[in-house]
């Protein structure tokens, strides 16, 4: 089981989480065409290796967050908050 940061409450188990799927989507622009909304809606990249990924402590302090995270290994290379910039990361591999 994954033991997750959050910045609130500490350390705990992944069970407590929720992950929101895939974070840093940009909106488009009103008047888009039909494609894009439909790629906005609905096309998420399922990288092997580093993904920046939406969590929330559900069971927690309900609170959003962001986490760069290793699919392959499954380390957290970072937790940070929703409105901070990507992180300068390691190599996710190790």
């Amino acid at each position: 089981m994954l033991q997750i940061d959050c910045p609130w409450c500490g350390r705990r188990d992944e069970d407590e989480f929720t992950c929101g799927g895939q974070s840093h989507i940009e909106r488009p622009a009103l008047g888009c065409s039909d494609e894009q909304w439909g790629d906005y809606l609905f096309a998420r990249i399922n990288p092997k290796g580093l993904s920046l990924e939406r969590w929330r402590h559900t069971y927690g302090c309900r609170q959003w967050f962001n986490m760069a995270r290793d699919t392959v290994s499954h380390r957290i290379l970072a937790i940070y908050g929703m409105t901070d910039p990507v992180p300068v990361l390691p190599e996710a591999r190790a």
